[in-house]
């Protein structure tokens, strides 16, 4: 295991073999994310994307993924107008730029993931939870608002009449309740959490890479409004006839071993 240094207080970046973490890392604050978190996440992101992971996750340090953001700077970051909306540009910074990531990226929940802590979530490709975990966005506790992007991400994953349950109510979704409306996608025992982690990234480790990224890239599309494939697109789809992982994929499946994928 390396640690790549990111001089962020609060976020630290570590890569094993194929998988990078980024830890939300203020445990003794459960996690709650200052406004020096947010403003580097895009550079740990970045640090992430240059490092030779395949998957990326993101987790809380403890048995906490985040409490939400860190109310004890409210006082100061929402003194004036100005201040505020400083402030909303650096946490949509941290989250495109998570959103934004080319590789796959894996939530893994335990605890309280609340407020912008369940926002960092939903950038995210999948979120893996324990049975432990309770999960929410609190605005209407404190008298305001989500941005665009953030309440766009709730409702694809949720939809339109879920997400006004969660924002107008602020209520905290237990584990299973969060699953059975497709805000996460997979729960497990608190005790057997990182082993569904490190199943869910070994399998996506051993595809195919390109494909993996095309799919994510061309899923974004959707999401996005595009209905039928386009020039760049189509193009897309006779690169991966003409790339090295489907020229491997083919010889191990005529062969009957498994592929062993050059694309990293």
């Amino acid at each position: 295991m390396s640690e790549i240094p990111t001089a962020v207080d609060g976020l630290s970046l570590t890569v094993t073999g194929d998988v990078a973490i980024l830890t939300l890392n203020r445990p003794e604050k459960r996690n709650a994310i200052n406004q020096a978190m947010w403003r580097g996440l895009p550079k740990t992101v970045a640090a992430a994307e240059r490092s030779p992971a395949k998957v990326l996750v993101v987790r809380g340090a403890g048995e906490t993924f985040a409490a939400g953001a860190d109310i004890s700077e409210f006082e100061t970051l929402y003194a004036t107008r100005d201040s505020a909306q400083a402030y909303f540009a650096q946490i949509g910074a941290g989250m495109e730029a998570l959103a934004a990531f080319a590789k796959p990226v894996i939530a893994m929940i335990d605890g309280a993931c609340v407020g912008g802590g369940l926002g960092l979530a939903l950038c995210c490709d999948i979120r893996i939870a324990s049975d432990r975990a309770r999960l929410g966005i609190t605005p209407s506790k404190l008298g305001l608002m989500y941005s665009l992007g953030d309440t766009r991400r709730l409702v694809e994953m949720v939809g339109p009449s879920k997400a006004k349950d969660i924002l107008f109510t602020g209520r905290l979704l237990g584990a299973d309740e969060a699953l059975s409306i497709g805000l996460i996608d997979e729960v497990c025992p608190a005790d057997q959490l990182m082993e569904s982690i490190q199943f869910k990234t070994a399998s996506i480790a051993s595809a195919s890479q390109y494909s993996v990224r095309q799919s994510k890239r061309i899923i974004r599309r959707i999401l996005d409004g595009q209905l039928f494939d386009d020039a760049e697109t189509t193009a897309w789809m006779a690169d991966a006839v003409e790339g090295l992982d489907f020229q491997e994929g083919r010889a191990a499946f005529l062969a009957k071993r498994p592929p062993i994928f050059p694309v990293r």
